[in-house]
């Protein structure tokens, strides 16, 4: 399955048409920060950047620059007006840069992505209608939503994620789909990562669930409390790519004795 990376600002047309794109692709959202865009692709590798211009503004050059320079072959597909690509307009001279103008449906988009990468629509929309989720399935537990949606970003293609905002909010979604593994943080209100690590344990259904910390959280006495309980792991903010996947990956047993 191919995968796309959506840039922009989070609006309603880009969630719709995330959700859209989603049934197809593996889909990855990523904020309009040049520097967290650039690390996103470096990560995840994705066969197309669809990007919203919508207020882009500067950032779009920085960007648009740094994508041809460093990657030369990867599709980038715009969605924007006249006026949106009017400072953006230069780099629309070769192949590698194509924009679609607003306004246009989901449908259009999908045909464009489609053309690009090559595909055959109806192959990818058969496909789609019989394929299965298999991967392991990541449950994300912090209350920052901006936490949420950069670990989302991070993890999505290669894992199911699950997102909650709480301790409880998390128990919730765990009776109804039960995780591989747990990412949770630390100091959350109300119930914080010690007790909700304390309640999956308690559970006889998820207490085989491994828990990884993944927190701001590094004082001696707060860590040396939580490694009482015996987490799967404890990571520090911010999250670093190759130590989250290392510690989930080794967490679910895939890992390889060297």
């Amino acid at each position: 399955m191919k995968t796309i990376m959506i840039i922009g600002k989070m609006n309603e047309m880009l969630k719709d048409l995330n959700d859209y794109l989603k049934a197809y692709f593996r889909v990855q959202i990523c904020s309009d920060n040049v520097v967290t865009a650039m690390g996103m692709i470096k990560v995840t590798e994705p066969d197309l950047l669809l990007i919203s211009l919508v207020g882009l503004y500067s950032i779009g050059s920085d960007l648009f620059a740094r994508v041809r320079k460093e990657y030369p072959n990867l599709p980038v597909l715009t969605i924007g007006s006249a006026a949106d690509i009017r400072d953006v307009a230069h780099f629309y001279t070769g192949e590698q840069f194509e924009n679609l103008m607003r306004p246009l449906d989901n449908k259009d988009v999908f045909e464009a992505v489609c053309r690009r990468l090559g595909l055959n629509e109806e192959s990818i929309k058969d496909a789609a209608a019989t394929s299965e989720d298999t991967r392991k399935k990541v449950l994300v537990v912090d209350d920052n939503a901006v936490t949420l949606r950069s670990m989302k970003a991070m993890l999505g293609e290669k894992y199911q994620v699950m997102l909650a905002n709480s301790g409880m909010q998390a128990m919730t979604s765990m009776g109804k789909k039960r995780p591989d593994v747990i990412l949770l943080d630390y100091e959350m209100p109300v119930c914080d990562g010690r007790q909700t690590l304390q309640m999956i344990q308690a559970d006889e259904e998820l207490c085989t669930i491994p828990v990884i910390f993944l927190t701001g959280v590094n004082d001696r006495e707060n860590i040396t409390a939580v490694l009482k309980l015996k987490p799967a792991g404890y990571l520090l903010k911010p999250a670093i790519p190759e130590r989250v996947f290392g510690a989930i990956e080794n967490a679910l047993g895939n890992v390889e004795e060297a």
